[in-house]
């Protein structure tokens, strides 16, 4: 009997009658011809790796090793599974027909190792070295890499599309801009920003190019300080960024009137909330202000070792509730100005990267290798759907300092920075 015939009752219950085709490694297949995309299970070790972590680091493994793969749209694909990944973690639902149905094909075996790609996090959760070596794993991939997802705007945060005719470094300009001017850039000139987490550099040329800040980024990836500082040299604002190897719990005994940090708050971990708003805190004077650009979860979300994400993107993340976010900031003594969702926008960028990648497959393998080329669109795609189906947010929350007598030299309404005033 086929692989096909001995796993449709499998399938059936996992996802119902397929409405995509599903072929599997002695060429029987299930679905129609014309079905919304192609599963290709290529190895009986996908069964044996689903079978032993029946959550999403089973067939996230397979995938990363090639034993699963998705032809046509990712996104539909991902969306097409999704009740078969929860009902492989519902207990006593699934799993025990995947066993019987392993058994007829006898691959009840053990899987083989998981792809050398999983991160293998060691020493105390959120130190200093285990945050390095967590943000090596992710960020340290190779720059041209990132150059293929991220284009030309080399920028790796949700961007801002304030129009649905924006390119995704339009919309990257967006939010910087949009930044600038919740943080008040435009309302004097030379004020000093420090962002922290400050990627390739791009929000900080954006600053100072636009309006005349100086900045100071900092990052604790080496691979990103060395391509941020080469970037800023070629745009002539080495006088006005400096890009600093620096984690923020060394910052201290400077002042700056702004501080941005984008796309960098994930890895701070529950536990060290109260330290960072309060490092961030003690550099800013009285009117000074934070923004704090960060994926939320509803309830907050510890990115755990059993999780894809965990073991082979974000080792150590945690997702935190924005109204946590709210009233950390506040323990630490800012005063909440403004909160936005950017959650739509960031599905729209993270499909903007999947396109990236794939337009430039054959390269991107080149220089990474296929299973961790698979880490990344696999990544992107599922949080896409994530963000488009709310699972996921994306919060920017505004704090100022207020002074002693409770002023906060902000704006009286959004009105005011709505419209840029650019310092050129």
């Amino acid at each position: 009997m086929s692989v096909a015939a001995q796993l449709r009752p499998l399938i059936r219950r996992l996802i119902g009658d397929a409405t995509m085709r599903i072929e599997f490694w002695d060429g029987s297949a299930l679905g129609p011809d014309d079905g919304k995309g192609t599963l290709f299970v290529r190895s009986p070790n996908a069964l044996r790796r689903i079978m032993w972590a029946p959550n999403e680091l089973g067939p996230g493994r397979a995938y990363v090793a090639g034993e699963i793969d998705a032809g046509g749209d990712i996104f539909t694909i991902i969306e097409l599974l999704k009740p078969a990944g929860l009902h492989l973690q519902s207990a006593g639902r699934a799993i025990p027909a995947a066993f019987k149905a392993a058994a007829k094909l006898r691959v009840l075996g053990p899987p083989p190792a998981p792809p050398k790609e999983e991160a293998r996090q060691r020493g105390l959760r959120h130190s200093k070295e285990r945050d390095a070596a967590a943000i090596s794993h992710h960020y340290d991939v190779g720059n041209e890499f990132y150059e293929i997802v991220l284009g030309p705007a080399m920028t790796y945060s949700c961007a801002r599309f304030s129009s649905p005719k924006m390119n995704l470094a339009e919309a990257q300009a967006s939010k910087h801009d949009a930044i600038c001017r919740k943080l008040g850039l435009d309302e004097m000139p030379d004020l000093r920003l420090l962002d922290v987490g400050c990627g390739w550099g791009s929000m900080a040329m954006h600053a100072a190019k636009n309006y005349g800040a100086r900045v100071v980024g900092i990052t604790i990836s080496q691979e990103q300080h060395e391509r941020a500082r080469e970037r800023v040299e070629a745009a002539g604002l080495a006088d006005k960024v400096e890009i600093r190897l620096q984690d923020y719990r060394d910052l201290g005994g400077e002042t700056f009137d702004a501080i941005s940090s984008i796309g960098m708050f994930e890895h701070v971990g529950r536990e060290r909330l109260r330290e960072y708003f309060s490092v961030l805190k003690a550099l800013l004077p009285d009117h000074g202000r934070l923004l704090n650009h960060a994926i939320s979860s509803a309830g907050g979300s510890k990115i755990g070792r059993n999780s894809f994400v965990g073991r082979y993107v974000f080792p150590d993340s945690e997702l935190i509730d924005v109204g946590e976010v709210v009233l950390a900031m506040e323990a630490a003594g800012f005063e909440v100005r403004d909160v936005e969702s950017l959650r739509e926008h960031y599905a729209l960028t993270l499909r903007a990267w999947v396109a990236n990648l794939e337009s430039q497959w054959e390269r991107a393998v080149e220089l990474v290798g296929g299973p961790r080329a698979r880490v990344w669109r696999l990544y992107m795609a599922g949080s896409a759907v994530g963000f488009e189906d709310g699972g996921l947010g994306l919060h920017q929350v505004l704090g100022a300092v207020p002074d002693a007598d409770g002023g906060s030299g902000m704006p009286r309404t959004r009105d005011e920075w709505v419209k840029p005033k650019r310092r050129a």
